[in-house]
């Protein structure tokens, strides 16, 4: 083990310990690589089909989770609820060329923004909370250019909601480092914000980031603030104060270079219909985006506790109470690194080929790949041809999903993909 790795992991195991929770001493285990085999197309039939999508190297085993709840969610594309919460206006751009961005324009949405300031700084990417549903609503991700959501185990998701055009005052429930986070900002050139994390897993981040790594239990209030235990949803911070603080213990905060991604406001043609996407961890975890044809994008449905059980319910910020709406959602399949059933990594930066992904956009699906040119620059989302994929300009989701996950195309525009390892 390296000096620097040494320290990290030290510097790991006097955070659980200054938390009060049992230390222990130990060292990763080497990763090993899982090798995804082919497998046969199950036969569709006339009200659905099973999706290898063959052009991009996906296939579709039967989902490997066993949900432990029997509740049972009937969502459908037509729902119209009545919506109380206040709508986001909408943006429109020009077209941007690959990799080019004029000056004030953010490289992350494809968008001028109101402070250029704001983008001579690192992006702020904060670990937002999903589980336990009493953190929810969530604050801040309607500020965010960038949600990345991934499995966290016990059929449990997260999210890490990348901040650099806009801040946001209030963002969190902020929650615990994982393993993948040390790739995914090192690829947008972050600063990291986060709970409490495993020994282990703190050693990474430190060895990756180094004092881009900023832990709840390390820094003052602000920039993070509240009270916090291993299931406790009670700290909060600000991409604004974030940003202040790393200037005042003087983090590197240089412009990072974040070309790459590309935006185009004409809709693409598509590969299918694009309606509605649910992923489903678990019959009780389950995230569902539904185009809204006025708003010409995406909002976000989640399970939650009824009088009568679980039901999906429309999501809002509670910092403004506008629905959380993004422009594109970006489904990336990849191979997950089961360590134990709560410790995971994803193979992004050492990926060797080209990954499938499905871009939901304009109410449409189409079919394209994801690679990683360098671990310092923002993940390409290209078409199956190799040209790049155009995102509409505005936000965007991305989930990562496992290579194991079942894809469903069901009649109507509507996606259903079931989560599973690897």
């Amino acid at each position: 083990m390296s000096l620097r790795s040494m320290e990290g992991f030290v510097r790991g195991n006097e955070r659980r310990c200054y938390n009060l929770i049992m230390c222990k001493r130990g060292v990763l285990s080497i990763l090993i690589i899982l090798f995804l085999s082919a497998c046969a197309n199950a036969a569709p039939t006339e009200s659905e089909s099973m999706l290898s999508i063959a052009e991009v190297a996906l296939t579709t085993p039967e989902s490997t989770l066993t949900p432990t709840s029997t509740a049972t969610l009937h969502p459908t594309a037509s729902l119209t609820p009545t919506v109380t919460a206040t709508l986001p206006a909408t943006t429109t751009s020009s077209p941007t060329p690959y990799g080019e961005f004029d000056v004030g324009v953010n490289p992350l949405t494809g968008l001028p923004v109101d402070d250029p300031t704001k983008l001579e700084r690192r992006p702020v990417m904060v670990k937002v909370s999903n589980w336990p549903r009493s953190g929810r609503p969530h604050a801040g991700l309607t500020s965010a250019d960038i949600v990345f959501e991934y499995f966290i185990g016990h059929q449990m998701n997260r999210f890490l909601a990348v901040y650099y055009g806009e801040d946001a005052d209030m963002i969190g429930p902020v929650r615990s480092g994982r393993l993948v986070d040390a790739q995914l900002v090192n690829f947008y050139q972050g600063i990291l914000a986060y709970g409490d994390a495993d020994p282990q897993v703190d050693g990474v981040l430190f060895d990756a980031l180094g004092e881009r790594a900023l832990a709840f239990l390390e820094v003052p209030c602000p920039p993070m603030c509240g009270e916090a235990t291993h299931d406790a949803t009670g700290v909060f911070t600000s991409s604004a104060d974030l940003t202040e603080y790393a200037v005042s213990k003087d983090i590197d905060n240089s412009t990072p270079d974040l070309q790459g991604m590309f935006f185009q406001q004409e809709p693409l043609a598509g590969d299918a219909d694009g309606k509605l996407l649910r992923v489903e961890y678990a019959d009780f975890s389950i995230m569902q985006w539904q185009y809204d044809i006025e708003a010409q994008n995406y909002r976000l449905w989640m399970e939650g506790e009824t009088d009568d059980g679980l039901d999906l319910g429309l999501m809002t910020d509670r910092n403004n109470d506008q629905l959380v709406m993004f422009d594109n959602i970006v489904v990336m399949y990849a191979d997950y690194i089961e360590h134990t059933s709560t410790l995971h990594d994803i193979i992004l930066r050492d990926a060797a080929a080209y990954q499938p992904v499905l871009l939901f956009r304009n109410g449409r699906m189409t079919y394209g790949t994801w690679r990683v040119s360098s671990p310092d620059r923002p993940i390409l989302f290209e078409t199956s041809e190799g040209g790049p994929l155009a995102l509409k300009p505005g936000k965007t989701w991305i989930v990562i999903v496992g290579m194991s996950s079942q894809t469903i195309q069901s009649a109507g525009g509507e996606w259903e993909i079931y989560f599973g390892l690897p």
